[in-house]
This record gives structure tokens, sequence and C-alpha cells, in this order.
């Protein structure tokens, strides 16, 4: 792999032809099953998904991308596509959670034991690795967060949960990288947003869905989706914490809020996938600038250890202008690869 790889965090726009994307846009990111939002009919939207990750793939390939994702096409949302294929759910009556803006939103019920009854993404692992020739990453949401994003009728704890949410995971993930996954990233952004809780039981989960995984693993913790979560702490309240997990990569927000990037110098040992794109606004940064956040975190992290990426999922720009940041991503990235 060459110096400072870029890729995708993990998902790309879909098309308006897809999805209804101003309905999209105009809810919180959905936690239960939203099927009104697709514009395909149930018979086609498949072979409908299918086409549009094809599109995601050759743009991410288009603008120079050295890690390629499927785009998270086949998403409604980044967990509620895998939360809602376990056992334990019930799909029929919802349950109702506080979002991380503090407003209620439906969510899974759990009202058994979490268990993964079939594999759920590694279809999705599959097309993509035979859409591409270059090293593929596929996301997964993590225990914790799902844990965070259920309402509970059934286990004692929150941690007993998560424990089981992180098998679930585990099992998915050990299919995944047999599918021919490269990367496999965990999505924990509620680790950010319930620091306290995260500390008692969320590294645990993680660890644990972690567990004899047998290829390159990221976790990706943020501030929200910029289109929905307009305030930016200065920094992170749980980062540290993650240099002792087993993950080997963790993926960090440093654009948007303009992170102080000596923090990184607690996760010594591990790659940053260093978040340079500014997804709050539909203004394309120049290279220039990309490279420019790059070096702010050269004193923190050696250069063998960042690959370079946006600050979160590309979901809610238009499309025209996630393919002129990833572009300008690529371009920044390679005058930084130039100069070292």
């Amino acid at each position: 792999m060459i110096l400072l790889p870029t890729s995708l965090v993990g998902s790309y726009p879909q098309p308006d032809w897809l999805i209804d994307r101003e309905k999209l846009a105009g809810r919180f990111p959905p936690r239960v099953r939203v099927n009104e939002l697709w514009r395909v009919a149930p018979e086609w939207l498949e072979q409908a998904q299918d086409d549009a990750t094809i599109l995601a793939i050759r743009d991410q390939e288009r603008a120079g991308l050295d890690i390629i994702t499927d785009g998270e096409m086949r998403r409604e949302s980044y967990s509620n596509r895998f939360a809602t294929a376990l056992d334990g759910v019930d799909l029929d009556n919802h349950g109702e959670a506080l979002d991380r803006s503090g407003h209620p939103n439906p969510v899974p019920r759990i009202v058994g034991k979490i268990k993964r009854r079939h594999s759920v993404q590694v279809r999705d692992v599959k097309f993509l690795r035979a859409n591409t020739d270059k090293a593929i990453k596929i996301t997964v949401p993590g225990p914790f967060t799902m844990s965070q994003q259920a309402q509970n009728d059934f286990y004692e704890s929150e941690a007993e949960m998560a424990l089981d949410y992180a098998a679930a995971v585990n099992e998915e993930i050990k299919d995944m990288f047999d599918a021919g996954a490269d990367y496999v990233q965990i999505d924990e952004p509620y680790m950010q947003a319930r620091p306290e809780k995260a500390r008692e039981y969320g590294v645990d989960a993680l660890n644990a869905a972690l567990d004899g995984a047998k290829g390159k693993t990221a976790v990706h913790i943020c501030f929200g989706y910029a289109a929905i979560i307009h305030e930016r702490p200065e920094g992170y309240s749980f980062l540290p914490e993650l240099s002792d997990c087993c993950v080997q990569q963790v993926s960090v927000e440093t654009a948007q809020s303009n992170l102080d990037t000596s923090v990184l110098e607690n996760l010594r040992g591990k790659t940053v996938i260093l978040g340079v794109i500014d997804l709050s606004t539909n203004d394309v940064e120049t290279p220039e600038t990309v490279a420019e956040r790059i070096r702010r975190a050269l004193p923190h992290v050696d250069a063998d250890k960042i690959i370079v990426a946006p600050d979160c999922g590309m979901k809610y720009l238009p499309r025209d202008v996630a393919f002129g940041k990833m572009k300008a991503m690529a371009e920044g990235a390679a005058l930084v690869r130039a100069e070292l």
C-alpha cells in the first residue's frame, strides 16, 4: 500500500432515482426500517442498489481513491440494516430512544436474546470485491452504538445487551473477511456522544466484537452527521480510551472541528484514519487545503500510520460536491506524499 492512502469513511451519496433524498435529509437517521424512502419497487430494489453501488465504486476509482467502499448504497442509515436483521428484535412494535441530539426517535425494541440468524452484509462484500481490483473496506455498526439505539425490554443491563450485539458483530466480521474484505470498520459514534457509558462497557463490547478477526480492523467515532448535528465541540470526549483497544485503526474528525491534532499522540502505534474533508459545507476544498490539514497531523502521527479520509460519511452531500471533495482529497494526499 502506498504512503497516505485515501478512502471514504463509508457512505457516499445515493442517487435521487434510488432514494428520496429530501425525505432522507428531513429526518434523523432511521434506526428502524423506513421502506418508503426507496423510490424503486421492492422486486427491483436489489438490482437498483447493485447498479448504484457500481456508480459509487467507479466514482471513487475515478477520483483516485486507494481503498474502496460500497458507498453504503443499500442502507437507509449506517446502522439500521444490520440492527433490524437480528433475532430478539420486535420489528412490528418499535421502541423509542433519545438520539444524540436529545430528540426521541423510533428504535428497535429488544424483546429476546440478540443473535445473528444469518449474514447480513456478506453479499455486499462479495459484490464489492467482484467490481474493483483495489483494496476494499466494509462498515458495520458497533455493538455499543446499537445498544444506545434500542429500547431494552429484555436484558437486565445495557452492558449485557451490548455483549450480545458484539457476538453478532463478531460473527459478521469474520464472515466478511472470509468473503474478501481487506478492511472492516466498526462505526461507534455513540462512544463520543455517551462517553461515561462507553468507558463503563463500550470498549469491552468493541474488543469482544473484534475478537479473533483475521484482517485489518477500524473503529469510527465522530460528532454526528454535519447535516444534522451542526455544533462541533473543540475536542473528543472519548479518544485516549481507544489506545488500549485491540482495533488497529481509529477514524478521527479534524476538518470541521479544526481539531487540535496533538490529541492524536494518545493513539501512538495505531493507524489514524484522518478526517480532512469538512462535510458541513458544499464548498469543495482545494488540494492545498487538504494537504495543509494532513500536515497538521504529521507531528503527532507517523506518516505511514495515516489513511486520508473525510470527517464522516458523505451520505447527505450533493453527489457533484461529494465527488469534487473526494477528488481534492486524493490530490491533496498526493501533494503531501510527494513532499515526504
